[in-house]
Order: structure tokens, then C-alpha cells, then sequence
């Protein structure tokens, strides 16, 4: 059996939620291995909608076992507010088990004012963080000053770090942004009540991985964010603090790279982008503002209203070699309904003439004068939410499923037609092989 991984073709806010939730049915573990509360996987089930932060999405399953890997960073106040949440609305199973890495890196309160205090001095050249504290997390866990979750359990060792991370940053926050200070007493007070509540759910998650593995088992590795908010290979500086790649997974997970062994891209049927950046095929129109109305394009976590824009294949077709995706999931095809004729950017054109189609060009100030060269195809008006095979797809909207594999190099395995866990057409179970 086939160890599948799932990460973002975009820029992020593909559906992921969803689709990790559909395949949780067929894992026996699924893990997180990067990012913080920074994302939002949001959840439909039975028409009940449920958004989570840091936990997996196939918490909802009953008989699995749920592991936050030591790449994400953890805001402990988040993670303890989902599992209370999932338990006061029943939906934290009998029968299924979250563990916590211990290593994973904690969020700390200066984390957070570190982060807002930057973007708000940035006078016009904001990235578009969501202040969450995810990047300065990130920060101390390379400069190796970080509070992990094993130290936060720890009261001696969390007393020490957090003393010397406190004198640093009250230095940063007060001297150089002129900010208030963060309070050290007030801040081990809250987070030693933290790690009371978190500590049955401490663990070491790769031995559990390994054991999981030996057994046989089925381990989904669920990504957050998308590859092109990649730390290396995503528009620099417009993207997020950790590596968003399918290989990452391993690291993130505590895993070897021998026990990835399938990749799954999921693909939105058009382009989101949430923050800042350059974005070739944003459509500011009419277009646009349907596409966002219908797609009900606002950010799980910030609320923020996502940029819309026509689906950019030299995007998706990036992600396919960075990640080594093996099969594609398409979501929110129905959005399209309606909409005659769609278009599909197949490349872009800088005003010199250079042409882009197999890659985004590194440079921004390149992509931010690019063009997109469009293929224009006809749309459908019929309703495809009830369709469960492709042959029961309007004509066209088949058409538009071909030419998206077709540049892509690379067949879907799922076609969401709807927000419900239902309404979904599979092709291929990539754990089957």
C-alpha cells in the first residue's frame, strides 16, 4: 500500500481540507508536517462546517491515530481552543488519538507582536503575513533558540529559554520598533497552564510513525499552505516560513524519503491568492468578483478576501516538478458554472517578448511585468454537483478536464463538484499504488 502525500498547486486555499478529509477514510494515521495556525483547513460534513487550524483534518474519522509533526509550529492556546471545540460539538472521536510531537516548536507571545510589529513598519512593503507569529517561530527554531514542546513540559529549561528569548526580544520590540515590552511572568504563568493541558498529548511522533509503518499501515502527510508560498521555491519574499513541498513531508514528519510514495497536488479549477505579491492572471473585473462571490473566496483564518483570477497552468505545472506530484485533485469546478468562455494561462510573455511556460520566472521584478498568454475554451451552464462519474460532466466541462491534464502531464485522481464530502467524482485511490 501506497503512503500518499498532499500539498497545494497554488498559492494555497485549494481545498486541501477536504480532500485530506476523503482520504482519511482510507489511512490508518494522518500526520501535519509543516506550518502553524497560519492555515485553515475548513471541513463540510453533513452540511456542518468545521475549520481547523493545526489539527489534522482526519480528526473527524474515528480509529486513527492524528499526529502534529515536529515541522509545525504550534501556537498552544489555538490547539487546545480546537480540541475543546471538537469535543464540546461531539466530533472528537472515541476511538482516535492526536499526538503532539515533541519537538515541535512552540508560538510565544513576542512571536506574535514580532510579527505584526514588522509588517506594520514595513511602509509599503507588507508581505501580507496573518501576525499569527509563525515566522518568527521559525526564526528562533533556526537561529536554535526555540522552545519546543518537549522544553514548554519541562518547567526548569522553559524558566531559562524563556528568560533569555524575553530579555532579546523586549530589546527588538522596545528599542528598535518602539513597542511595549512582553511580560515574562504573565507569559510563564499562561504557558505552564499550556503544558499541563498539552502534555497527554506529548509524543514522540516519528517512533510512532515508524512502528505505524512496520505494521503495514496506511500514513496520509498532510501539507498546509501551497507550494508556491514555499520558503525555496515559492515567490520570494511573498510566501510563507517553511518548506511547502511534498519533500518536506519527510523531515517535517520524521520520516525517510523511501516512505513517500505517492503525491497528490490539489489544484482549485481557477487561482486564489491571499496577500501580497504578484499574481499574472488576477482578474480585478466583474469575472473576478463572481468567481470570489461563488467560491466564497475569504480566508479561514484571517477572513481576508482572496484575489481571484483564471487558472494558471505554468503555476500548477511548477508544482508538478517541485513536488513530484503523481496524480492531480481538482476542486471547486462547479464555481465555474456559468461562466462562458474560461480561459487557462499557458505561459507568460515578459513586454521584451521572453516567453514563460514550463517555469515561473525566479526573479520578481520579471514576474511582475508578465503578461499571461490564454487559451480560451467554452463553458457550461448545466448543474454538476450531482455528477459521480466523469462521463456524467457536460461536454464542456470534460473538455475543460482534458486540456487541464493535457498541460499539466499529469491525470486527475479527483473532481470535487461541490463543498460536501459527497459531492465528489474519484478516478484513481492513490493508496492504492
Amino acid at each position: 500500500m501506497a503512503n500518499v502525500v498532499v500539498v497545494g498547486a497554488q498559492w494555497g486555499d485549494e481545498g486541501k481540507g477536504k480532500v485530506v478529509d476523503l482520504y482519511a477514510e482510507d489511512a490508518d494515521v494522518i500526520v501535519r508536517f509543516q506550518g502553524g495556525n497560519n492555515a485553515g483547513h475548513t471541513l463540510v460534513v453533513n452540511g456542518q462546517q468545521t475549520i481547523l487550524h493545526l489539527i489534522p483534518s482526519g480528526i473527524l474519522h474515528d480509529h486513527k491515530f492524528c499526529i502534529i509533526g515536529n515541522g509545525v509550529v504550534v501556537d498552544p492556546k489555538v490547539l487546545i481552543e480546537e480540541i475543546d471545540s471538537l469535543n464540546g460539538r461531539n466530533l472528537f472521536p472515541a476511538h482516535t488519538k492526536l499526538y503532539v510531537s515533541e519537538n515541535a516548536h512552540i508560538i510565544m507571545p513576542y512571536h506574535r507582536r514580532l510579527d505584526a510589529a514588522r509588517e506594520a513598519h514595513k511602509a509599503g512593503r507588507k508581505i501580507g503575513t496573518t501576525g499569527r507569529g509563525i515566522g518568527p517561530a521559525y526564526e528562533d527554531k533556526a537561529a536554535r533558540v526555540g522552545i519546543r514542546l518537549s522544553d514548554l513540559l519541562d518547567e526548569g529549561t522553559f524558566r531559562e529559554k524563556l528568560r533569555a528569548n524575553c530579555t532579546e526580544k523586549n530589546f527588538m520590540l522596545t528599542r528598535y520598533f518602539g513597542e511595549e515590552a512582553v511580560d515574562e511572568a504573565a507569559i510563564f504563568d499562561e504557558y505552564r497552564a499550556y503544558a499541563d493541558r498539552l502534555r497527554p498529548y506529548a509524543a514522540d511522533a516519528s517512533l510512532i510513525l515508524h512502528k505505524e509503518i512496520k505494521k503495514g499501515k496506511k500514513i496520509l502527510f498532510e501539507g498546509a499552505q501551497g507550494n508556491h508560498l514555499d520558503i525555496d521555491h515559492g515567490t520570494y519574499p511573498y510566501v510563507t516560513s517553511s518548506n511547502t513541498v511534498a519533500g518536506n513531508a519527510g523531515a517535517g514528519a520524521g520520516v525517510g524519503p523511501g516512505a513517500l510514495q505517492s503525491v497528490v497536488g490539489i489544484c482549485k479549477a481557477y487561482t486564489t491568492r491571499v496577500g501580497e505579491g504578484p499574481f499574472v492572471t488576477e482578474l480585478t473585473c466583474a469575472i473576478g468578483q463572481r468567481i470570489q462571490q461563488v467560491g466564497q473566496e475569504f480566508g479561514a483564518t484571517t477572513g481576508r478576501k482572496r484575489r481571484c483570477g483564471w487558472l494558471d497552468m505554468v503555476l500548477v505545472r511548477h508544482s508538478v516538478r517541485i513536488s513530484g506530484i503523481t496524480g492531480l485533485a481538482l476542486t471547486k469546478l462547479d464555481v465555474l458554472t456559468g461562466i462562458d468562455p474560461l480561459k487557462i494561462c499557458v505561459g507568460y510573455r515578459t513586454p521584451e517578448g521572453e516567453v514563460f511556460s514550463e517555469a515561473m520566472p525566479a526573479h520578481l521584478s520579471v514576474l511582475s511585468r508578465c503578461e499571461p498568454i490564454y487559451e480560451a475554451l467554452p463553458g457550461w451552464s448545466e448543474n454538476i454537483g450531482d455528477a459521480r462519474v466523469i462521463g456524467e460532466l457536460p461536454k464542456n466541462t470534460r473538455k475543460y478536464i482534458e486540456r487541464l491534464e493535457a498541460l499539466a502531464e499529469t491525470k486527475l485522481v479527483m473532481i470535487s463538484v461541490g463543498a460536501g464530502r459527497n459531492e465528489t467524482i474519484v478516478t484513481r485511490n492513490p493508496f492504492s499504488g
